[in-house]
């Protein structure tokens, strides 16, 4: 094969990989997850968002902004990392949360970026001043068509500079004071702790952080995840233990990696 021709093909390989690269980072996919649960009288839906890591989905978030409002959550949840500690685009987030509380009631926790940016009290004043509900080692509850949802939501493990033992003190603290006969919800950034939370009585967990493994392998799933290392457990989808259920978003946006592999940004819708 002659040298041009080697030169084409190469160079039509490297354009078509780019193309592809750009698919895979940008294109906004809508994972529906339907469960049943007993203590439940009404149909619940909730959007779990994760992990934007300040990336933009067109002028003013309106791409992902769109897709959530076509949704019609009844609520919102947002699990961690917002914001992104190396790459920090101050408008991107703002353009998210600020118009999030506009479609349905939404609740935050904190992720490690938060942590690491070191200006999550200034994040946490904005949002809450644009009605969302930044849960720190507290619960709340909502009214959905006359019926109360519990919501918890714990700091990321960062925050007591990654003390698992203190973190998981503050999850049994909040199971312990949850109320009797109430579905329950607990927001935690983290999913590698899915045995310890599967103890508790959290009828659901939300979580993100893995960003889906980063690279996907049909079949096998997710390739490497931060505190999880290679061949990650928790990824990706939803995770049925003896007591609670978990549900991890692959995230919307990246980090150190910039780059996504079968793996496109994620918007989950469960129905409950």
């Amino acid at each position: 094969m002659s040298f041009p021709k080697i030169l084409s093909i190469s160079i039509l390989v490297l354009v078509t990989f780019c193309f592809f690269a750009k698919y895979q980072n940008n294109h906004l996919t809508t994972t529906q997850i339907n469960l049943t649960q007993s203590n439940t009288f009404l149909p619940i839906r909730i959007v779990h968002l994760s992990d934007l890591q300040c990336k933009s989905f067109s002028h003013h978030q309106e791409a992902l902004l769109d897709t959530v409002k076509a949704l019609h959550p009844d609520i919102i949840v947002f699990t961690g990392d917002l914001v992104d500690a190396f790459h920090y685009d101050e408008n991107s987030w703002r353009d998210l949360a600020f118009q999030l509380p506009k479609i349905a009631p939404t609740f935050f926790v904190y992720g490690n970026h938060e942590w690491w940016k070191g200006n999550f009290e200034i994040v946490e004043s904005e949002l809450m001043a644009h009605q969302i509900k930044v849960l720190r080692n507290e619960i709340t509850s909502v009214e959905i068509r006359n019926r109360r949802i519990v919501i918890a939501g714990v700091d990321d493990p960062e925050f007591w500079e990654g003390n698992t033992a203190k973190y998981l003190t503050e999850v049994t603290s909040l199971n312990n004071r949850l109320p009797a006969n109430s579905l329950s919800i607990l927001l935690a950034h983290r999913p590698e702790y899915f045995k310890f939370y599967d103890t508790t009585h959290f009828d659901f967990v939300f979580a993100g952080h893995a960003h889906g493994g980063q690279f996907r392998i049909p079949i096998i799933g997710g390739i490497i995840s931060p505190n999880q290392g290679y061949f990650p457990k928790y990824t990706a989808g939803l995770y049925t233990g003896a007591h609670t259920k978990m549900i991890v978003s692959r995230g919307l946006g990246n980090s150190v990696f910039p780059l996504r592999l079968f793996n496109c940004p994620e918007v989950v819708v469960v129905d409950i």
